[in-house]
C-alpha cells in the first residue's frame, strides 16, 4: 500500500537560523562566479592559452548571468595583464591612398598626435622667419650673383667669338638673333639678299659654325641655371634644417626606440623640405570666398596630422570590450566621407576604429545571436581571426560591389581573445554547419542552470544578494528574507537539492521586494516582502489561469473533485505563457470496445497531439500486450481523449493517467475523482518522472480549494518527483492539516490501488491473477473480448 507523503516533504524549507549573519549588509560582496565551476575552469583555460584558435563560446540559457559573469571575470583578469598599445594612422607620403598604421606604447598615441601638431605649428612659424632673415638674403644673393657672373662671363665669350667671326648677337622676341657685320655695321636683311652668291655662302658657312658654338654655350647656360637652382635649393635645405633641425632632433630623441616613428619623422622632414613653398605663405585664391580662405590655407598641412584610433592611456590592464550591436562597421571601423563644394572626399584623418581595434591586445565579448543577425559581421570576424589582422574596408568593397578608388588603410595585426555568448543550440548549429567554427572556437564554457543546495552555496547566494543590493542601492535582506530567496531558487530549479543559477529571475524578485520594503520604510527586506514580490509577480501574469479557474468553478470546464467514475481520471498538465507557467487539470476519459484497433489516440487522429504524446500512447499498447496478451490476442479498441482540450496536447506526462483510465474501463472499477494524476509510464509499468510537478499540483489544489477541501483530495505523482517538490506554503499548511494528500507511486500497480482502493493483484504461477484484483478483472474482460471477437470472425478466417 502506498503511504501518503509527509507534509514536511512538500517543500524543502530553509531554516533562517542557519545563516551565519543577521542580514546581508554584514557580508562581503561577491567577487566570483558562483555555481559555474565547469564554466570557470573552461574560461580560465581558454583565456590563458595563447595558441591560435582557442577562442571561447559561452553556452547557456538566457538569465544565467552569462554576460555579467563573463564580463566580471574578464575585467578582473584583464587588470593583471599588461596594457595594450595605442594605434595611430599617419599619411603615407609614397602612397596617399594607403595610410600607414603605427603601434605606440600605451598612452603615447595621443601624446604623439599633440607633439606632431605642435611640431608643424612651430615649423610654420620658424621657416618663414628663417627665410626672412638678412643672413638668408645675403647668402642667397651671393649664390645667385655667383651664377649670374658665370653666365655674364659666358655671354661675353659668346659675343667676343661672334665679333671675331663677323657677327653680332641681338635679342628679339623670338630669342637670340645672329646678324652679319660688314664694315663694322650690321647688315640688314635686304642688303644680305643683294650680296653675291659666293659671299652669301661664305657668310652662311661662318654663321653655321657660330650657331654650333652658340648651342654649346646655351647648354652651358642651362647647366648654370640648374646649378643655380640646385645651389638655391641646397641653401634653402640648409637654412630649413638649421631652423627646424632641433625640433626634428627632439622628436627623434623622444621616439628613438620606435623605428616606425623614426621612419615617419624622416618622411615628414623630407616632405617639408620638398614643399617649402607651402610653409612660406599660401597666396589667397581669388576664386574662393573669403570665409573659406582659412580652410584652404590649412589644407596643405592636413597630411601631417596624426589620427589616433586606439588610445589605451586610461584603462588599467588589458582592454575588455562588450559589443552590443556588432554591425560590420561597429566591429571593424569605417572611413568617413564629407562633402566639400559638392564633391565627396575623404582622407586618413577620417578613419574611425571599430570595437575590434579597441579590444586588440585584450578581450572582446559578443552576443552570437546579434553577430549572426548582422550582414557580413560573422564572415568578417572569422577572417580577422584566421588572418590575424584587422582591415578597415567598406562592406560593399569587400563583396566586390564598389569599384571606385578609395582609401585602403594598412591592416593592423590582431592579438585578441574573442568570447561569444549564446545558447547551446546555436553552438551546435555552428559546429555542424560552419567548418571554420571548430577551428576558431576550440573552447566551450557551459553555464549550468542549477547548482548544489548546501550551506556553502547558500552563503554564496547570500553574498550574491549583498553584491546586488550594494550595486543597485537596494534594501539589504535580513535572514528570513534570504531564506525565502534560497527557497525561491530551489523552486526555480524545481529541485529540493538544487539552487537555480538563473540570477536574472532571482534578482528581479529581490529588486521588487526591496521596492515594497522601501515603501514601508523598513530597515531591511524581510520574508514578507519577498513573498509579496513572488505573489505580485504571479498575479501580474496569471489572468489566463484565473479565467480557466473560473470556468472550472462554474462547471464550464468539467472537473470533479468528489465521488468516483469508471474510465475517468483527473489529469494534470502545464500551460506556459512566456514568463509564467501554471497547472491546468483536465479530464481524461477512456472508452472500450471489442476490436483489433488497439489504443486509439483521439488527439492524434484530430491532428492535435504532439509526437511525444503519441509516443506515450503507443507505449500503453506495449504495456497491455506485455501484461495481458501472453495467452490470448489483445482484442481491444480503446479510445483516449483529453476532454475539452482545444489547443493541442504534447508530452508523455499523462501516459500513466491514460493507462489508469483504460484499466478502470476494462475492470469496471471506478476511479476516485478526489485525486489527480501525473506521470509517464514505460512498457514495464514503471511510473517515470515528469516536469512541472509543482505547477501541476498547485493547479489541482486551487480547483479543490475553490470547490471545497474535504480532506479526501490529493494527487498522485511519480515517486522520483518527490525530490522536485517546492510547493507553496499554503499547500504545506493544507498537507499539515490533512486537507490535501500526495501519493508517490513507482508502478502502475501501486497507482491503480490508490485510485480504486482495490489491490492490483500479482500474477500467479499458472499465469492468472488473484481473484477480485484489478488485474484479474482486466484480464477477464480482455479474455471475454477476445472470445467475442472470435465468435464474430467470418468463416474461413
Amino acid at each position: 500500500m502506498v503511504e501518503v507523503l509527509p507534509f514536511s516533504r512538500f517543500r524543502n524549507a530553509y531554516d533562517a537560523s542557519r545563516m551565519e549573519c543577521p542580514a546581508t549588509d554584514t557580508l562581503q560582496p561577491l567577487e566570483e562566479i558562483i555555481g559555474q565551476e565547469r564554466a570557470l575552469r573552461a574560461l580560465t583555460f581558454g583565456l590563458e592559452i595563447q595558441e591560435a584558435g582557442f577562442n571561447i563560446y559561452v553556452a547557456g540559457m538566457a538569465g544565467t548571468g552569462r554576460k555579467t559573469a563573463v564580463m566580471d571575470f574578464l575585467e578582473r583578469l584583464a587588470r593583471t595583464k599588461p596594457k595594450a598599445g595605442d594605434w595611430v594612422y599617419v599619411n603615407s607620403f609614397t602612397s596617399a591612398y594607403e595610410p600607414t598604421a603605427i603601434r605606440l606604447p600605451p598612452g603615447k598615441g595621443s601624446e604623439f598626435k599633440a607633439e606632431m601638431a605642435d611640431f608643424i605649428s612651430e615649423v610654420k612659424r620658424s621657416l618663414p622667419k628663417a627665410f626672412e632673415s638678412e643672413d638668408y638674403a645675403t647668402r642667397r644673393e651671393a649664390t645667385v650673383r655667383s651664377i649670374d657672373e658665370e653666365k655674364a662671363k659666358l655671354f661675353g665669350q659668346i659675343n667676343a667669338s661672334a665679333q671675331e667671326q663677323g657677327f653680332v648677337i641681338q635679342m628679339s622676341p623670338a630669342g637670340l638673333v645672329t646678324i652679319p657685320v660688314v664694315d663694322g655695321k650690321p647688315l640688314p636683311e635686304e642688303e644680305f639678299v643683294a650680296l653675291p652668291e659666293e659671299t652669301k655662302m661664305e657668310i652662311q658657312r661662318r654663321m653655321e659654325k657660330l650657331n654650333s658654338d652658340l648651342r654649346n654655350a646655351f647648354r652651358q647656360v642651362r647647366d648654370l641655371d640648374s646649378k643655380g637652382v640646385e645651389a638655391v635649393d641646397k641653401l634653402n635645405r640648409e637654412v630649413s634644417l638649421y631652423a627646424i633641425g632641433h625640433l626634428i632632433s627632439d622628436l627623434k630623441e623622444k621616439y628613438h626606440d620606435l623605428p616606425e616613428i623614426l621612419k615617419y619623422i624622416e618622411a615628414v622632414q623630407n616632405d617639408i623640405l620638398q614643399n617649402l613653398d607651402q610653409f612660406l605663405g599660401v597666396p589667397q585664391q581669388p576664386q574662393v570666398p573669403p570665409q573659406l580662405q582659412p580652410f584652404f590655407k590649412e589644407l596643405p598641412f592636413k597630411k601631417y596630422q596624426v589620427n589616433t584610433i586606439v588610445d589605451n592611456s586610461k584603462p588599467d590592464g588589458a582592454p575588455v570590450v562588450f559589443e552590443q550591436n556588432p554591425t560590420y562597421q561597429n566591429l571593424f571601423g569605417k572611413v568617413e566621407k564629407e562633402v566639400q563644394f559638392g564633391i565627396i572626399s575623404t582622407d586618413f584623418t577620417m578613419i574611425r576604429p571599430g570595437s575590434v581595434h579597441k579590444a586588440n591586445g585584450g578581450y572582446m565579448v559578443i552576443p552570437v545571436e546579434d553577430l549572426l543577425r548582422n550582414p557580413f559581421a560573422w564572415d568578417g570576424i572569422k577572417t580577422a581571426l584566421k588572418t590575424g589582422e584587422v582591415a578597415i574596408e567598406e562592406p560593399g568593397e569587400r563583396m566586390g560591389f564598389i569599384t571606385t578608388r578609395g582609401l585602403k588603410p594598412q591592416p593592423i595585426p590582431l592579438a585578441m581573445k574573442l568570447v561569444l555568448i549564446g545558447t547551446p543550440e546555436i553552438n551546435q548549429l555552428l559546429y555542424s554547419l560552419d567548418p571554420d567554427f571548430k577551428d576558431l572556437f576550440k573552447v566551450r564554457a557551459d553555464f549550468d542552470i542549477v547548482m548544489e543546495r548546501n550551506d556553502e552555496n547558500s552563503m554564496k547566494y547570500a553574498a550574491f544578494i549583498c553584491t546586488l543590493c550594494k550595486k543597485f542601492n537596494l534594501k539589504h535582506l535580513d535572514g528570513t528574507a534570504v531564506a525565502k530567496v534560497i527557497e525561491y531558487g530551489s523552486r526555480l530549479a524545481e529541485d529540493q537539492k538544487k539552487l537555480s543559477t538563473l540570477f536574472a529571475s532571482v534578482s528581479d524578485i529581490i529588486r521588487e521586494a526591496s521596492f515594497y520594503a522601501t515603501r514601508e520604510n523598513a530597515q531591511y527586506t524581510t520574508a514578507e516582502h519577498v513573498m509579496k514580490a513572488i505573489d505580485e509577480k504571479t498575479y501580474r501574469s496569471n489572468l489566463i489561469q484565473q479565467k480557466i479557474q473560473e470556468f472550472i468553478e462554474r462547471d464550464i470546464f468539467l472537473i470533479e473533485t468528489t465521488g468516483a467514475k469508471v474510465g475517468q481520471v483527473n489529469g494534470l498538465s502545464v500551460m506556459g505563457l512566456g514568463d509564467f507557467a501554471f497547472g491546468r487539470p483536465s479530464r481524461v476519459t477512456a472508452s472500450i470496445g471489442v476490436g483489433r484497433d488497439g489504443v486509439i489516440d483521439i488527439e492524434r487522429e484530430a491532428a492535435m497531439g504532439g509526437p511525444t504524446h503519441t509516443k506515450g500512447v503507443l507505449i500503453l499498447g506495449g504495456y497491455l500486450a506485455s501484461k495481458f496478451a501472453q495467452d490470448k490476442p489483445l482484442s481491444l479498441s480503446a479510445r483516449l481523449v483529453f476532454e475539452q482540450s482545444y489547443g493541442g496536447v504534447d508530452g508523455d506526462s499523462a501516459s500513466s493517467t491514460e493507462l489508469y483510465a483504460i484499466l478502470s474501463a476494462l475492470s469496471g472499477l471506478p476511479i476516485r475523482q478526489t485525486l489527480s494524476v501525473t506521470g509517464s509510464v514505460n512498457q514495464k509499468g514503471e511510473v517515470q518522472a515528469i516536469g512541472g510537478v509543482n505547477e501541476k499540483l498547485e493547479g489541482f489544489f486551487e480547483v479543490c480549494k475553490a470547490k471545497g477541501l474535504t480532506g479526501e483530495q490529493g494527487a498522485m505523482i511519480p515517486a522520483s518527483n518527490v525530490q522536485n517538490l517546492m510547493l507553496k506554503e499554503e499547500m504545506v499548511e493544507a498537507g499539515k492539516a490533512g486537507k490535501f494528500r500526495i501519493y508517490p507511486v513507482k508502478t502502475i500497480d501501486e497507482g491503480i490501488e490508490v485510485l480504486t482502493g482495490v489491490p492490483a493483484g500479482e500474477r500467479r504461477e499458472d499465469g492468472t491473477f488473484e481473484e477480485g484484483t484489478v488485474n484479474y478483472l482486466v484480464d477477464r474482460r480482455l479474455r471475454e473480448m477476445a472470445e467475442k471477437l472470435r465468435e464474430f470472425q467470418p468463416a474461413g478466417r
